[in-house]
């Protein structure tokens, strides 16, 4: 099974609902990598701020980021090898890089069936 670790900025949160407004993209990747941990995929997620001992410790991130800057950030890994850089990957890129089909990133949210009131049997009376 393939491994993704995603090395994002350094930032308050992961979950992008924090602040003064949502940022769509990280509630996006969030609840694709919380789907993707419930179907038994590995993804990790390191933030900056909250994580920098794994930036340092991990040879290749450090090497980027002393080249190029927090610029680079985010970092998609699998494997151990980068596959993006600057920007999260796509539903679809999601999909291709850990071999899973694209229906398994999102969540299904059933919706509450309504039921409707019983006319009854309609038989005189109430009773069959």
């Amino acid at each position: 099974m393939k491994k993704m670790v995603i090395f994002e900025p350094a930032m308050c949160c992961s979950t992008g609902v924090c602040g003064p407004g949502v940022d769509r993209q990280l509630l996006r990747v969030s609840s694709i990598i919380n789907n993707l941990k419930s179907n038994g995929v590995l993804v990790e997620r390191y933030n900056l701020s909250g994580n920098p001992q794994m930036f340092v410790d991990n040879k290749t991130i450090n090497k980027m980021l002393n080249e190029s800057g927090i610029e680079v950030l985010p970092v998609t890994m699998v494997d151990d090898i980068v596959v993006k850089t600057k920007t999260y990957p796509t539903d679809e890129e999601f999909a291709s890089l850990l071999d899973v089909p694209v229906s398994s990133l999102k969540s299904v949210i059933k919706k509450p069936s309504i039921k409707k009131p019983s006319k009854g049997c309609d038989c005189d009376g109430g009773c069959c």
